[in-house]
């Protein structure tokens, strides 16, 4: 004997359709709250100084490109393409060793598993509970005694140790996905560890790859202490180059909504081109 299935009442779907819509809309109006600062800062950007400090504010000024005209004239008689430059050579040259030092060590950690391993993973996170205002004097000594202030390279170098435990951490779990036959199958075509890794390994997690990039990528671009420590002029890096902005004389918030605008259209621009890759890539490390 056949037995269907009743279908649910229409009282039933009623609920369910009426409960699906204010999930949505309740989804959208945190949406917009999150987005309210980020939005707000670019009309601020669009007024002129006076009408940006106005308390409380005219929703109706007439909006202007003086201040992004500032930020590219150069504040102070400093134009901004160096420090862009120098954050965006310290970011990518950063995310790059990270990609290349941790892939190993998540393979090591996951497909090829040493001993005690978990102790190992528990260490790299136990890097970052140290904060970062604890380890700025001796970094500081170091650089100056080795000659290294205000060097790009040794915010790479500093960029690369601090992202390092979490793109392990990260790349750990996606490895974890990848069958050990298809790895098994290139090691009996006679495929080294290098090859493995950049032919076999790399395109099977290509999305975790580009998230983990993204996310090193992301933290490295908007680190400002040890940059407004280590650096003043020849290293500089665009967040410090924002502190320029913020005087006790005159009114500036229009002029430095309006760099903080320029700065952030790079991330901004990375996070929308990788966002299928992104969203791929945290989907495929999530915990089943």
């Amino acid at each position: 004997m056949t037995v269907t299935k009743a279908s649910p009442p229409a009282a039933a779907r009623g609920r369910g359709r009426r409960r699906g819509t204010a999930l949505g809309l309740l989804a959208w109006v945190v949406g917009v709250v999150f987005c309210l600062p980020a939005l707000w800062m670019v009309l601020t950007s669009l007024r002129s100084e006076t009408d940006a400090a106005t308390s409380p504010p005219s929703l109706g000024a007439p909006l202007t490109l003086d201040g992004y005209r500032t930020f590219f004239d150069g504040a102070g008689g400093a134009t901004p393409w160096p420090p862009l430059i120098n954050s965006f050579m310290a970011s990518a040259f950063a995310t790059l060793l990270v990609l290349a030092l941790a892939l190993p060590a998540a393979y090591a950690l996951s497909l090829r598993p040493v001993r005690r391993w978990t102790d190992v993973m528990f260490f790299f996170l136990s890097t970052k509970m140290l904060p970062m205002v604890a380890g700025l004097l001796p970094v500081y000594l170091f650089a100056r005694n080795a000659g290294l202030l205000d060097n790009i390279w040794l915010l790479v170098v500093l960029y690369t140790s601090m992202n390092l435990p979490i793109a392990v951490w990260m790349l750990q779990s996606f490895l974890a996905d990848v069958p050990l036959s298809i790895i098994e199958a290139a090691r009996m075509d006679g495929a080294g560890l290098p090859a493995v890794l950049v032919r076999v390994v790399a395109p099977v997690i290509a999305p975790g790859i580009a998230a983990t990039a993204l996310i090193c990528f992301i933290f490295s671009w908007n680190e400002l202490l040890f940059a407004r420590v280590l650096t003043s002029v020849t290293a500089q890096t665009a967040p410090v180059y924002l502190t320029g902005f913020v005087t006790s004389q005159g009114l500036f918030l229009a002029q430095l909504c309006a760099a903080s605008v320029v700065v952030s259209l790079p991330v901004l621009a990375a996070g929308f081109a990788a966002q299928d890759r992104l969203v791929q890539g945290l989907s495929l490390g999530a915990v089943k």
